[in-house]
């Protein structure tokens, strides 16, 4: 539930100028949670002049464990501004073949798609020639809630839950409306058309370090498999991120902190977080255009895990007293499935440091074509601790072996409280040739590449004491591991008198996507600087290639009909798992090939100048992730299974929508019906130690919801606005061969 309330006065008019006067902002964000109620709201006042500070507040109510958590931001910014384009409400219902082109650095066929209306500095609600839902956050918008990072710019977004556990959670993945967070296959995330979802490991959030925030222009999500030129990934929810083009000079910098207080157990500690960040662009008189950004983060997490043994799962737990260490501070209480449950200690603390540098280098090569190169880099380091509390008679604490408070006795695994080590540096390179004429055919030709320069994960085996002088544990390198995308796509504008009568527009498009993964761990006799015998590996690769048509027909004034095919191809191969054991395994994987046809079909009605009426149904195909396929993992706390025969999942999607304007208020209510076959599913079993994860195909999982948005202007005081979203969906087993235990 989310509900945003703003209040705004301004002074004057926007004026355009080359050197704007600064402005800063402060912020503060509080809130609590308990267990049992679920929920979230924002409040945002908001004061603008040219000359005077922004005071912007936000507040959260969450499920979960009782934690307090503030925000403070101070920035100040120099930059060109211009004059907001204000259009009537009549021409929200027009065709975007009236439209000019969009300023957006993507591929030409999501340029058409999220043509931007500029009405206030934001895009029409009302657009029919998106054949789903969509939500947005304009710049402005985002000015009005605390983005600490990237990822926050979408927590507003209807429908879209995040995965954010602290800051500088290098892990925060995307939910939506028919899938959550830990589904991470289905949905898309893209930074200038360049596609920055990471498929390569269960808890590899998209790379939102490559994003700027002080460049962060706009925010666009796309719900379900409706449109064509996106991939099967799409069937969930998918997120376009814009950074802005230099107008002029600009300089930017900002100075956040955050600070927070975590209570649960044993622990009840505050942690806080502080970034800086700079930014330096221009576009000069040659139709040279430059951005240049650093960012460093320093992070403390509150604990992410926390010990513990479940009375008749755990073994030898809640045994009588006997042999072993008198000891204080066990705490007791109920699992979800409400067996007892003991519990020793935290673990997860993590301290993160990370840096980032972004390259921008653009140029105008004519007034109708561009060209664009990016570059960035991020280096991470992350120190994860761990705390017992558990003290013996003489107040020492202990951190493994058997142990009793006099009545249960239990068994403290060595490497349960044992600390860890990061160290990652990974790369991102783009480039993007494009035209940008207002009708006619454009084209467009988007290259990614991203590679894990040194991804590296040490690991003690010893309790935290023993374990910091050094000590047994591994070491997992996954050097070498990354992904590379193609986007090559054609889009035409229809004109009055032309070949379909200024009814049609068309997209063509070609897309590959290639995955590689290698995950190599080593044992080491000292966990922080050697690596001993090789102890695990697995790897792989997957391609994906398709080709893609869509058409929006406007066979009436009022009507459009927008249809569209999508041909897939996946290929998964080199595929392979070794343990050293004892006993030794080895197993190299056959290649894979599979083919798949996903049509799209939406209707849209512009009833009256305020009411658009859409239906839409789309059919997406998500194939199984190089990660999903070969991964077999066993470390000292969890293993993982895969299968290497696991089927795509397949959604059949519908979705009928209406969208309506009553003066400055508006609102869009959506009916959503997902029926996804072959669902790859993650479940894991973390009452056993070390936990089990598998990887396997439920048959059919049935989900239905309704959504609605609304966005009120002017609510009885002038320049009070509010603005909000409510979900409800129903997601039900239907058959699942592996464990009919889950149906219904």
């Amino acid at each position: 539930l989310n509900l945003l309330l703003k209040t705004e006065r301004e002074a004057g008019k926007t004026r355009q100028c080359r050197a704007a006067p600064g402005w800063m902002a402060a912020g503060a964000r509080v809130g609590r949670a308990s267990s049992g109620f679920g929920g979230f709201c924002s409040l945002c006042l908001r004061f603008r002049r040219p000359d005077q500070a922004w005071l912007i507040a936000n507040g959260f109510y969450h499920a979960g464990s009782f934690f307090r958590h503030g925000s403070v931001m101070f920035s100040s910014r120099f930059m060109p501004c211009a004059r907001p384009l204000r259009l009537p409400r009549a021409f929200l219902a027009l065709s975007p073949a009236c439209l000019a082109a969009a300023a957006l650095a993507q591929g030409v066929a999501t340029d058409m798609q999220l043509q931007p209306v500029e009405v206030s500095d934001t895009r029409a609600q009302l657009d029919p020639n998106l054949p789903s839902s969509t939500a947005s956050r304009t710049r402005q918008q985002l000015r009005a809630q605390n983005v600490f990072n990237a990822e926050d710019a979408i927590t507003r977004l209807p429908s879209v839950s995040l995965r954010k556990r602290y800051f500088g959670d290098r892990n925060a993945m995307v939910g939506g409306r028919s899938h959550g967070t830990l589904q991470p296959g289905r949905s898309l995330v893209y930074l200038d058309g360049y596609l920055i979802s990471n498929f390569l490991g269960r808890f590899d959030a998209p790379r939102w370090s490559m994003v700027n925030v002080e460049a962060l222009e706009r925010v666009d999500a796309l719900y379900g498999p409706f449109s064509a030129i996106y991939p099967g990934n799409s069937m969930g929810v998918t997120i376009v991120m814009t950074e802005r083009k230099p107008k002029g000079f600009e300089a930017s910098a900002s100075l956040k902190y955050n600070h927070h207080r975590y209570r649960q157990y044993a622990v009840n500690d505050h942690y806080g977080s502080k970034q800086l960040s700079a930014r330096l662009a221009s576009r000069l008189d040659s139709g040279l255009w430059y951005a240049v950004s650093l960012q460093r983060q320093d992070s403390k997490s509150h604990p992410q895990n926390f010990v513990n043994a479940v009375r008749g799962v755990t073994n030898g737990a809640f045994a009588s007293p006997g042999a072993g260490t008198r000891v204080d501070g066990i705490r007791y209480d109920l699992d979800p499935a409400l067996r007892p449950r003991a519990l020793f200690g935290a673990s997860g603390y993590d301290h993160t440091v990370q840096d980032t540098l972004n390259l921008r280098l653009g140029y105008d090569i004519s007034a109708t074509q561009e060209i664009e190169g990016r570059v960035s880099f991020w280096r991470h380091d992350s120190n994860v601790s761990a705390a017992t509390w558990l003290r013996d008679a003489a107040g020492q604490p202990v951190w493994s072996g058997r142990v009793h408070d006099g009545a249960y006795s239990f068994t403290l695994n060595g490497n349960a409280l044992a600390p860890s080590q990061r160290e990652d540096l990974h790369r991102q390179m783009g480039l993007t040739w494009k035209t940008r004429r207002p009708t006619g055919w454009n084209g467009s030709v988007v290259l990614t590449h991203y590679a894990m320069l040194k991804d590296l994960n040490r690991q003690a085996s010893l309790p935290q004491p023993q374990a910091l002088p050094g000590g047994a544990g591994s070491v997992t390198r996954r050097n070498g591991t990354g992904w590379h995308t193609l986007e090559v796509q054609a889009a035409y504008t229809p004109t009055a008198g032309d070949f379909g009568g200024g009814r049609h527009a068309l997209i063509f498009g070609l897309h590959r996507n290639a995955y590689k993964l290698e995950n190599i761990v080593h044992a080491a006799s000292d966990w922080r600087r050697t690596e001993t015998g090789l102890n695990q590996r697995y790897t792989g690769q997957t391609v994906i290639t398709a080709l893609y048509a869509q058409d929006a027909w406007r066979f009436a004034p009022d009507w459009l009909l927008t249809t569209g095919l999508r041909l897939e191809s996946f290929k998964a191969s080199k595929g392979s798992q070794y343990f050293a054991g004892p006993p030794a395994a080895q197993q190299v994987f056959a290649g894979r090939s599979l083919r798949a046809a996903s049509p799209k079909l939406s209707l849209a009605w512009t009833a009256a100048d305020d009411l658009l009426l859409r239906a839409s149904f789309g059919r997406g195909t998500r194939f199984p992730s190089v990660e999903e396929l070969f991964n077999g993992t066993k470390t000292g706390r969890s293993i993982t299974t895969s299968d290497p025969n696991l089927r795509p999942e397949v959604s059949r999607a519908f979705e009928l929508t209406a969208e309506k304007y009553w003066g400055e208020h508006w609102l869009r209510a959506s009916l959503f019906r997902d029926d996804v076959k072959d669902t790859i599913l993650r479940q894991t079993d973390v009452t056993v130690f070390p936990s089990v994860t598998r990887i396997s195909n439920v048959d059919r999982v049935l989900t239905n919801g309704l959504e609605l948005a609304w966005q009120i202007h002017g609510l009885g005081i002038q320049g009070l606005d509010i603005s909000g979203s409510a979900t409800w969906a129903d997601a039900v087993v239907k058959a699942n061969a592996t464990n009919p235990q889950q149906v219904g």
